[in-house]
């Protein structure tokens, strides 16, 4: 195929270093001493644990901006790690349900009037990485063909075509991190102010018995979010260029995930993460923020499979607009009443699901509270109960996709 070549290397650099430069402007005028602030894993660490939410995102963004995801690679100093390629983040392979995923995001944000993409961005997705993406797309061979769990590894054809310059790169990123006067403001009132918190939180301690007999506490908490911050936060999560990892289809499912150390970092994400633990102070108790990720779905596919999280409280909300969702009384979580046992190692609890039914699970008769899916719905439960997605149905189209944010704090919380 012949394509019309809109920008020359060094063009689409300018774009690239103008944009930089523009945010080392904005970052200038922050309170925010970013030379002191450092970006090693340790003192990320010490971030999170210390509930320091903005050296939180200002390590986090310089390492992002500096890392493989760059889409200008003068600027790229920091290799992906070895656990994000093994995670399924690589720059040199794909599935097909992946690449479909950031075909219909590339479409998305080339012709919504919703998005707010400079010209030359605009053009760079229509001229260059739409067409590439569906010509590569083209080539993977149906699932039954591949090996590798069903990842597909990039050709000498597809490298050609320069599949390589934009694959999981930060081609376009929604932020709301601008550094505008409404920068330090956009963040405040992110939950529904008419939750009940009072008896939100004197329902987990019932334990979860409000859904029958269970080793952990479970509350729902229907329009969780402001209308404003559903707005925002989904936003985030359509146009966004973050969802780096793919899943091995022919075990795990379809779904396209992000990381909060991996262009997930939005500082509307970090304060929801810090709103919650301060609302709700008889669920989180002092659990610090550990990590939080995003998924978005393949219909054709199944979800998450049975697992139990390493941490102490999981909340996760669901963004995508009922109308969607094709059954009503389907699409959300699927929790189970118990908890790996305290001597089970991580892989016999999430290496083994065989095992976890047979052992686990069985005995109680497979004892669960299903949850269904409902746009800005959050279920907060013990992250140690195994749980999984429940089916779903949802319509066509890349708006349609159903897509969680799951936060997790703290750790582990076994039965001795």
């Amino acid at each position: 195929a012949n394509y019309k070549t809109m920008y020359s290397t060094q063009s689409v650099l300018m774009l690239l270093l103008v944009s930089h430069v523009k945010n080392l402007v904005l970052a200038a005028h922050s309170n925010i001493n970013h030379n002191s602030i450092k970006t090693d894993t340790q003192s990320i660490q010490h971030y999170l644990q210390t509930h320091d939410m903005e050296s939180l995102f200002q390590a986090l963004d310089r390492r992002f901006r500096e890392s493989e995801r760059n889409l200008n690679p003068l600027l790229r100093n920091e290799p992906l790690s070895k656990r994000k390629i093994q995670r399924g983040g690589g720059l040199s392979y794909t599935s097909q349900y992946k690449l479909k995923a950031d075909l219909e995001q590339a479409q998305y944000l080339a012709s919504s009037n919703d998005v707010e993409l400079s010209l030359e961005v605009k053009e760079l997705l229509q001229e260059k990485i739409i067409p590439i993406y569906e010509n590569v797309l083209k080539r993977i061979p149906p699932l039954e063909d591949l090996v590798h769990g069903g990842l597909y590894q990039f050709q000498e054809a597809d490298l050609a075509l320069g599949i390589d310059k934009y694959y999981n790169r930060a081609i376009h990123v929604t932020s709301t991190n601008s550094g505008n006067e409404d920068a330090q403001t956009c963040t405040a009132g992110l939950l529904n102010p008419e939750l009940n918190i009072t008896k939100i939180q004197e329902d987990w301690l019932k334990g979860g018995l409000d859904y029958g007999e269970t080793e952990g506490g479970i509350v729902v908490l229907d329009d969780v979010l402001s209308k404003e911050a559903f707005r925002k936060i989904r936003k985030i999560l359509l146009e966004s260029t973050v969802f780096y990892q793919t899943k091995l289809p022919k075990q795990f499912g379809g779904y396209a995930g992000a990381y909060l150390d991996d262009g997930l970092h939005d500082r509307l994400l970090l304060e929801l993460s810090q709103e919650l633990r301060n609302a709700l102070p008889t669920i989180f108790k002092e659990h610090a923020l550990k990590y939080l990720w995003a998924y978005k779905y393949d219909s054709n596919y199944d979800g998450i499979n049975l697992h139990a999280d390493e941490a102490a409280v999981n909340v996760n909300i669901w963004l995508t607009p009922d109308d969607a969702n094709l059954d009503p009384h389907t699409g959300g979580l699927v929790i189970f009443s118990k908890k790996p046992p305290a001597d089970w190692s991580l892989g016999q609890y999430n290496g083994n699901t065989s095992f976890v039914r047979k052992e686990l699970l069985e005995p109680t008769g497979f004892a669960n509270v299903t949850v269904p899916f409902r746009a800005n719905r959050a279920v907060i439960f013990d992250s140690a109960l195994f749980h999984q997605s429940d089916t779903f149905h949802f319509r066509k189209g890349y708006e349609n996709r159903r897509i969680n944010l799951t936060i997790l704090y703290g750790n582990m919380q076994r039965l001795e």
